[in-house]
């Protein structure tokens, strides 16, 4: 990527993607497809099941992206959540809460004691094989390091998992959650800081899936603070997502449950 395209980053990921909520029965079910792809078949975390359909039991209270080839759309390649508070249980533990129950340290955030449906947790980031091209990619579902900015001479850009992030931004925002939970490879936070994301630390790490920082981040926070070569790419992601929200006759996600 040349440094003239670094700063038309939104034109960049045009180009080559495509990314939506995914609101009806088929585009989750592609969701949970790429999951089952990725996270049973290529890196073993969760059982093969027979439908080739990886789901859990926070899908039915979570929106979903999905990211596809522009050229193509019928060619996927990744995909992200946004787990909310159950609406018939707002104090339901969200993922994170069950497996750093041991680790958060609650002097920074209680997310027991903040206002459920204002908060929300990021997980189950799934790209495809043939997305991950580095060497050791192929040992995890998502990946992000020095490599994908590339140098001062040589920039580059991650749109796979950045674009991902920022959908998962973007749905938070119409959702009016104010604060996202993640499990985060120790190094994201310092990734982030390249964007002008702050991600803080609430917690020591854990063994899930490779050792992960409980972490969090403020959603106006993280639109305010993006640096002025993300903002196209955000620009352009948000616009994205809002196109799906605006689909005549979509009913709304906090008052219609839908089923994984």
């Amino acid at each position: 990527m040349s440094l003239l395209d670094r700063f038309s980053l939104g034109e960049g990921f045009k180009k080559y993607f495509e990314i939506s909520a995914a609101f009806d029965e088929g585009s989750r079910n592609a969701v949970f497809g790429i999951r089952h792809e990725v996270y049973c078949e290529e890196l073993g975390f969760e059982p093969v099941r027979p439908d080739r359909r990886e789901t859990d039991e926070y899908d039915r209270h979570s929106l979903h992206c999905l990211m596809r080839t522009a050229s193509e759309p019928q060619v996927l390649v990744g995909c992200n959540r946004l787990v909310l508070a159950r609406p018939e249980d707002p104090d339901y533990p969200l993922p994170f809460e069950r497996t750093c129950a041991a680790t958060l340290n609650r002097s920074i955030i209680d997310p027991a004691r903040q206002p459920r449906g204002a908060i929300a947790e990021v997980s189950r980031l799934a790209v495809r094989a043939q997305y991950r091209r580095r060497k050791g990619e192929t040992k995890a579902a998502v990946a992000l390091s020095d490599e994908d900015f590339g140098t001062q001479n040589q920039p580059r850009f991650p749109y796979i998992p950045i674009g991902l992030y920022l959908a998962i931004v973007a749905m938070a925002k119409r959702e009016g959650i104010e604060t996202l939970f993640v499990l985060t490879e120790p190094r994201l936070a310092e990734h982030f800081s390249k964007l002008g994301v702050k991600i803080t630390q609430i917690g020591g790490p854990v063994e899930h899936r490779g050792i992960r920082i409980p972490s969090m981040m403020d959603v106006d926070g993280i639109i305010k603070g993006l640096r002025f070569f993300v903002k196209p790419i955000w620009r352009v992601i948000e616009a994205q997502v809002d196109a799906g929200y605006a689909t005549p006759g979509r009913p709304s996600f906090r008052n219609t449950l839908q089923g994984a």
